[in-house]
């Protein structure tokens, strides 16, 4: 799974808040998904995006930051996930919900306070702590 991160102008970041009736509903990450079969992950963010808020993000301008894995053996869950955090310096658009959640463009403090699922808390606390 890839997901994005980076500053408006203002230095607040998007976040996304899941939708009820989907994994990990009420709960804030940061926005992206899966990557599809011949994908890689800056096209998947990009496509990922612009299907679920519509802002246009530049895969060129895009750089790999960081990852979080989960232990699925653990969790008890069916397969290991990988998240990896994709810095996004370029987009072009205002975000809307195309497909349910809320988007919010947040500053760091805030983003502290938000419930997040396991993964999105381990990266923000890696990033914003």
């Amino acid at each position: 799974m890839a997901a994005a991160i980076g500053p408006d102008a203002a230095g607040r970041w998007l976040m996304h808040r899941r939708p009820v009736g989907k994994a990990h509903a009420g709960l804030w990450e940061f926005p992206g998904g899966k990557i599809d079969p011949g994908e890689g992950p800056r096209e998947a963010l990009a496509r990922e995006i612009a299907e679920e808020c519509g802002l246009a993000l530049d895969p060129h301008a895009m750089c790999e930051v960081g990852f979080a894995a989960d232990d699925p053996g653990a969790a008890g869950g069916p397969r290991p996930v990988l998240l990896l955090l994709i810095h996004c310096p370029t987009w072009s658009g205002e975000p809307r919900s195309l497909e349910g959640g809320e988007w919010r463009w947040l500053d760091r403090q805030e983003i502290r306070g938000l419930p997040k699922p396991p993964l999105d808390r381990e990266l923000a606390a890696r990033f914003f702590d």
